[in-house]
C-alpha cells in the first residue's frame, strides 16, 4: 500500500513538474509573441480522440466545416479548408493505418450498391487521374475525394448505426451554419439587402451565393420534417421550425436562384411519394413534355430570347431573370462553360481531362461569340458549373454516367427504406433526407461543390445515412448494438 502511495505522489509530482515547465516554457514564447504552443493541450486531446474516440472527431468536423475558411495559395491555385480537410485527411490516414492491422467495417457496408457505385467512381477517377493532363491536380482531387468519402460515407454508416446520431450530425452542422447565417445577414444589411452584394456577403465562408444557397436548401426539407413529424417533442419541434424560418429567411435573401428551383423541385417530388404516383406515369409525362418542347422548341426559344429581365432585389423580377439567355451574364456564362465541356468531350469522350482540371484547360474551347463580360480569355474562373457536364469533361463518358447511377441508386435505396419501415421516425428521416440529397443534385444541373468540405460533408453524410437506415433500422441483429451505443 505504502509504495503504491509513493508511486502516486511521483506521477503527481512529475505531472506538477511538466506542467510547470510547459507554463514556465509558453510564458517566455508569448514574451516572444510566439504563440503556437498555446494550441499544444488542444492538439493533445485531438489526437486522443482520433484514437480512442473517432465518432467525436466527426461531429468535431461537422462543426468546424460551415466556418472553415479556404486558403488558396497554393500551385494551380488548389486550396485547402481550414481546419476541416486537414483532420479529414487525418481521419483518412488513421483508417488506411487501422485497414491493415484489422478490417471491422461491416462487410455489408462494401457489398452495398451505393458503396459499389462510390467505389467504381473512385477506381474510374484513379484511372483518368493517371491519363490526366495535369496529373497534379488529378491526384489531388482524387485524394480530396477520399477524405470526404471514408469519414463521412464509410465511417459516417457506422456512425449511423445508432439512429439518433443522424440527428446530432444534422444539428452539429446547421448550428455554426445558424452563425455564418448572423453574419451573412448582418453584412448584407449594411447593404440595404441589395442584389449585387448579396453574391458575396457571405464570404470568407462560403466563396459566393450559389454554394451557400445550395446548403441552406439542403437542409430545409431536414428541418421541416423535424418540424412538424409529431415523433419528436414540442420542444424539438418549436427549435427546429425557429431554425426552419431561419434557412428560409436566409435562402430568399441569397438570391440563389437554382436554390430556389431545386427546393420546388423537391416538393414535386414530395408530392409524387405521398400520394404514390406510378414511376410509368411520371415517364409518360415526362416524355410528353419532351415531345412539346421539341414541337415548339422555335417558339419557346424565341420568347426566351425576349426576357431581358436582369437579376433584381426584387423577389418575381428575379425569378422572372431564370430564364433569360439573353443579357443574363450569369446565365450566359454558364451555357459558355456548358459549351466549353462538351467541346472538351468531344476531343476526349473516353477520358476526358482528368478530375479536377476543368478551369486549367477550358480556355481554348471558349468561342468568341459565347463569352461574355465575365468570361476570361485565360479560362480561369472556375469549374464548369454542373455535377453532370463536368466529369463529362474531366471523365469522359463513363464520369458522368457514373454520376446519373450513384442519383438513382440512391433513389431507389431510399424509396425501400421508405417503404419498407413500419417505424414513424425511420420514414420521416428517410423522406427527408432523400429530399434534401435531390434538392443538391437538382441544383447540381446548375453548379457543382461536390469539391468543397461544405457540401460533400453534408452530401457523403446524409447518403451514409440513407445506407445505414437501409442496414440497420429495424433488423434484430443490431438491437443490441443500439442498446449497447444508447448505455
Amino acid at each position: 500500500m505504502r509504495s503504491y502511495l509513493t508511486g502516486s505522489k511521483q506521477r503527481i509530482t512529475i505531472l506538477y513538474v511538466l506542467s510547470a515547465i510547459f507554463i514556465g516554457f509558453n510564458c517566455f514564447l508569448i514574451y516572444r509573441e510566439v504563440y503556437w504552443l498555446l494550441f499544444f493541450p488542444l492538439f493533445l486531446v485531438i489526437l486522443y480522440l482520433y484514437f480512442y474516440s473517432l465518432d467525436k472527431i466527426l461531429l468535431l468536423i461537422t462543426a468546424l466545416t460551415p466556418i472553415a475558411i479556404n486558403i488558396t495559395q497554393f500551385e494551380f491555385n488548389v486550396g485547402v479548408s481550414i481546419p476541416s480537410e486537414p483532420l479529414m485527411l487525418g481521419v483518412l490516414l488513421l483508417f488506411i493505418i487501422k485497414m491493415f492491422y484489422s478490417n471491422d467495417i461491416d462487410q455489408r457496408i462494401w457489398r452495398h450498391p451505393l458503396t459499389i457505385v462510390i467505389g467504381l467512381q473512385l477506381v474510374w477517377m484513379l484511372i483518368t487521374s493517371i491519363t490526366s493532363d495535369l496529373p497534379l491536380v488529378s491526384f489531388k482531387h482524387l485524394l480530396a475525394r477520399l477524405w470526404f468519402v471514408i469519414p463521412f460515407y464509410i465511417l459516417g454508416i457506422q456512425l449511423f448505426r445508432k439512429q439518433s446520431n443522424i440527428n446530432l450530425f444534422v444539428w452539429f452542422y446547421t448550428i455554426p451554419l445558424i452563425v455564418v447565417i448572423a453574419y451573412t445577414t448582418y453584412n448584407h444589411s449594411l447593404w440595404g439587402f441589395d442584389e449585387q452584394p448579396g453574391h458575396w456577403v457571405m464570404e470568407p465562408f462560403y466563396n459566393d451565393h450559389t454554394a451557400y444557397g445550395a446548403i441552406l436548401s439542403l437542409y430545409v426539407p431536414l428541418f421541416c420534417g423535424f418540424a412538424f413529424s409529431k415523433v419528436y417533442s414540442r420542444t424539438t419541434r418549436f427549435f427546429s421550425f425557429i431554425v426552419l424560418m431561419i434557412l428560409l429567411m436566409a435562402l430568399v435573401l441569397s438570391f440563389c436562384r437554382a436554390a430556389w428551383l431545386s427546393l420546388v423541385f423537391a416538393v414535386g417530388v414530395l408530392f409524387v411519394v405521398l400520394f404514390k404516383i406510378k414511376f410509368k406515369w411520371i415517364v409518360f409525362v415526362t416524355i410528353i413534355f419532351g415531345i412539346l418542347f421539341y414541337l415548339f422548341s422555335f417558339q419557346i426559344l424565341d420568347r426566351l430570347e425576349k426576357n431581358r429581365q436582369g437579376p433584381s432585389a426584387n423577389f418575381v423580377e428575379h425569378l422572372r431573370s431564370i430564364s433569360n439567355i439573353s443579357t443574363d451574364n450569369s446565365n450566359l456564362e454558364r451555357i459558355n462553360r456548358w459549351q466549353s465541356a462538351l467541346r472538351m468531350f468531344e476531343d476526349r469522350p473516353v477520358f476526358g481531362y482528368g478530375p479536377g482540371t476543368y478551369q486549367f484547360e477550358y480556355a481554348p474551347f471558349q468561342r468568341a461569340k459565347e463569352k461574355t463580360l465575365i468570361s476570361t480569355n485565360a479560362g480561369d474562373k472556375g469549374n464548369a458549373h454542373s455535377e453532370y457536364i463536368g466529369p463529362l469533361a474531366e471523365q469522359g463518358l463513363p464520369g458522368m454516367l457514373l454520376v446519373f447511377l450513384l442519383v438513382a441508386v440512391f433513389i431507389r435505396v431510399a424509396m425501400r427504406v421508405y417503404r419498407r419501415s413500419r417505424d414513424s421516425e425511420v420514414r420521416m428521416l428517410t423522406l427527408s433526407l432523400m429530399l434534401a440529397l435531390l434538392t443538391y443534385f437538382m441544383h447540381g444541373t446548375m453548379n457543382n461543390f461536390l469539391d468543397t468540405d461544405k457540401a460533400s460533408v453534408p452530401v457523403w453524410g446524409f447518403l451514409a445515412a440513407i445506407v445505414a437506415l437501409d442496414l440497420y433500422s429495424g433488423k434484430k441483429e443490431d438491437v443490441g448494438v443500439r442498446e449497447a451505443d444508447e448505455q
